[in-house]
């Protein structure tokens, strides 16, 4: 069983923002809502865009590169690609939709700690 990583403080985030640390080599996206921290798999799991390069809006963060959407709360897809037509079709048949891995995550004496299982 994996036990908790300390990646980061709860300074290193103002809310609203995101970051992607490592943990145990593993790409994690630690994001604060509010003075909510959530970690999150770092890379999309349509094509590895770094999410941590994408956009937050709420508690949605968009992908980069082909403008996926997922919930941080809970990992699920919002919205798989954006755009139409025959190039969309091929890309969301290739790739099918697939929720973002979430990792627990403990505030412990002001460290955000993480575990990978």
């Amino acid at each position: 069983m994996a036990d908790f990583v300390t990646v980061g403080t709860v300074n290193d985030l103002a809310p609203g923002t995101m970051k992607e640390v490592t943990v145990e080599g593993v790409p994690v996206l630690l994001a604060k809502i509010g003075d909510k921290f959530y970690a999150t798999q770092g890379r999309c799991p349509h094509m590895g865009g770094i999410l941590a390069k994408g956009k937050l809006e709420g508690a949605v963060v968009t992908c980069p590169r082909h403008k996926s959407q997922f919930a941080l709360t809970d990992g699920r897809v919002i919205r798989w690609m954006k755009g139409s037509g025959l190039v969309a079709a091929i890309g969301k048949t290739l790739k099918s939709p697939r929720g973002l891995k979430t990792y627990e995550l403990k505030i412990e004496n002001g460290n955000i700690q993480v575990k990978i299982e």
